[in-house]
């Protein structure tokens, strides 16, 4: 599966898992998840190329205890898991 996708379904499932989504340009050295005002928060870093932001993502979402119970495509699955397993 293309990157580009990975990452449409990896913000999907963010939000499902009660993520608010920010886009925001941080130069290349911020973003990644965090909670404040009691609601779970992923900035993305739009300084960075779609597979960093990927990345990024991923990481938010294996943090995440409800990733578990998520509906995710096979895809991303092996994606997750192969990234937890390094």
């Amino acid at each position: 599966m293309r990157t580009v996708e990975l990452l449409e379904q990896s913000l999907s499932v963010a939000q499902e898992l009660g993520y608010r989504v920010r886009h925001e340009w941080l130069g290349g050295s911020g973003g990644g998840a965090c909670e404040f005002g009691g609601r779970k928060w992923l900035f993305v870093d739009l300084a960075l190329a779609a597979d960093e932001q990927l990345e990024q993502i991923c990481h938010a979402l294996r943090a995440d205890a409800g990733i578990d119970l998520a509906d995710l495509s096979q895809s991303l699955r092996r994606l997750l898991d192969r990234k937890r397993a390094a």
